[in-house]
């Protein structure tokens, strides 16, 4: 392995030759120059990995010769050493982005410390995060292989996400190579669970999880109060990963009273679990009881146009009487005139708003080439939800609610799943268009990649002809047509879609929070 070079600048460089000798032994190349000058010219021709710098020389002072060396290379670590408490040469150095600050007298182990807080922080914490995934992979490894609950495999997701989310930090390929197959592996095991379970759920014979048309009743309702002002906060499309990480910020204004999972209904597509979400009814629920407002696949027009209707039904019928607003904000510009407008839908008790960025982004995804680069992996995937959360009207709306002590609920209707791999469909011209599910009749498709509900009411989905069905793709399934087959698969692979069966759309993040005092 290639030693690490420093570059050392001191005018006292000579009284500091043990501290060298010492770096020298742990394997670190070091070069020396007495002042700031010879420092500017080393950096010219040399590629260091960091530089220690004295603040206090002759000639071009510390803090001078770190400007210099910073329009050379902004990116090198460099590590002020000074006599100096000074507040203000402190505040100089920081300003200036130095890596570390130590103060005279060093000692050697002060500076391996620094050395390696800076240059090996990443590798050392990288080993630390493969070595405990590794312990971790064996234990994930067997609770998956058994019959699990579905609060088991709520646990079960949580640490895949966490384990994630801390090995695509790490440069072991390999290890996080190891762990999509792990993921892959769950995926497989929980659509047989679904398969298993979704009808039996909706049957009534057993105890189901909280689901989309229950969730209402069952977490948010309890926390509507005359009096007590409350905002509920659905964005999109939200996978429980993207909440982990925008969650820091969050946390800084709120408190979290409850993170929890529940599951969307199948199809996870938002005509169908966002409207069973605020109507509190499954989709052929809503369908019998608003037959002129719900609207079936192959039907022109918006099929979400009436989430309002039905939410206030639904409070209607669990004897809710607290004056509420319905707010859905499909773009940046109706965002920004809600901040604006937020005290007046205040006036209410409950509010509900609906925020579509997250699922405008996941479609975007597939059909702008620039979203595509931006996102073309899980880890940029999360990383474009973060700057977006971080500049846009949401993150203002949230601000304020904690400002006024508003409770707030933050949830989703579904998640999303990045589709890798096609399996063949066939369907009528009325069949949907949707990558993740079809609903159509004379479906053919291959029985192994796919969920099939051959009687829709048994799913209590509507049944649009005597014999239509449902189907759902299973894992990172995605359909693709005979027809332009090469088109759809290279077109539509890597892309993010939704409406299907993974523990990336059906298990999603409930989340209750009160305002810091």
């Amino acid at each position: 392995m290639e030693k690490i070079k420093i570059l050392w600048a001191d005018d006292e460089i000579d009284l500091l030759k043990p501290h060298i000798l010492f770096l020298e032994q742990k394997g670190y190349q070091v070069s020396t120059v007495n002042n700031g000058i010879d420092a500017i010219e080393k950096i010219e021709k040399e590629i260091f990995d960091i530089v220690l710098l004295d603040e206090n020389m002759p000639g071009l002072s510390g803090l001078e010769t770190l400007n210099r060396i910073k329009i050379i290379n902004a990116h090198i670590p460099v590590v002020m050493i000074t006599k100096s408490e000074e507040e203000h040469i402190m505040e100089d150095a920081i300003g200036n982005k130095i890596a570390d600050y130590l103060i005279k007298p060093v000692n050697p182990n002060q500076i391996l410390l620094s050395l390696k807080k800076n240059l090996e922080n990443k590798r050392l914490v990288s080993e630390k995060v493969n070595t405990g995934y590794q312990q971790e992979f064996r234990n994930i490894g067997m609770s998956i292989s058994d019959r699990l609950s579905f609060d088991e495999w709520c646990e079960v997701y949580k640490k895949l996400i966490f384990w994630e989310m801390k090995l695509e930090s790490s440069n072991d390929k390999s290890m996080y190579e190891i762990f999509e197959m792990q993921k892959k592996e769950a995926n497989n095991l929980f659509s047989r669970y679904i398969e298993k379970n979704y009808e039996y759920w909706l049957s009534g014979r057993g105890e189901a999880p909280v689901m989309s048309h229950t969730l209402f009743k069952s977490k948010i309702a309890p926390h509507i109060k005359e009096g007590q002002k409350t905002c509920l906060i659905l964005i999109d499309n939200l996978r429980f990963d993207q909440w982990k990480v925008i969650q820091p910020l969050i946390e800084e204004l709120f408190r979290i009273d409850e993170e929890s999972i529940f599951t969307s209904i199948l199809p996870t597509a938002t005509q169908y679990a966002r409207n069973a979400l605020f109507a509190g009814l499954l989709p052929s629920e809503i369908e019998k009881r608003f037959p002129k407002l719900w609207l079936n696949d192959e039907e022109e027009g918006g099929k979400n146009l009436h989430e309002e209707e039905f939410l206030n039904d639904n409070m209607k019928r669990l004897g809710l009487k607290s004056k509420t607003a319905y707010i859905k904000v499909t773009n940046n510009t109706f965002g920004k005139k809600v901040v604006e407008t937020m005290p007046n839908y205040l006036q209410n008790d409950f509010v509900a708003l609906v925020y579509n960025f997250v699922d405008m982004l996941s479609h975007a995804r597939t059909e702008m080439e620039v979203i595509r680069e931006l996102a073309d992996n899980e880890a940029a995937y999360r990383s474009l939800t973060l700057t977006w959360f971080k500049n846009s009207p949401l993150f203002e709306i949230i601000k304020f609610l904690a400002e006024k002590k508003v409770k707030v609920i933050i949830t989703t209707d579904h998640g999303t799943i990045k589709v890798t791999e096609p399996t063949k469909v066939i369907g009528d011209k009325n069949t949907n268009t949707n990558l993740r599910y079809k609903n159509g009749k004379s479906l053919d498709y291959n029985a192994k990649d796919v969920f099939v509900v051959k009687n829709p009411a048994a799913a209590y989905l509507p049944k649009t002809h005597i014999s239509s069905a449902f189907i759902f793709a299973k894992e990172d399934k995605f359909f693709a047509y005979p027809n332009n087959y090469n088109y759809y698969v290279n077109y539509y692979k890597n892309t993010f879609q939704h409406g299907g069966i993974s523990l990336e759309e059906m298990l999603i993040p409930f989340i209750v929070l009160t305002p810091k005092s």
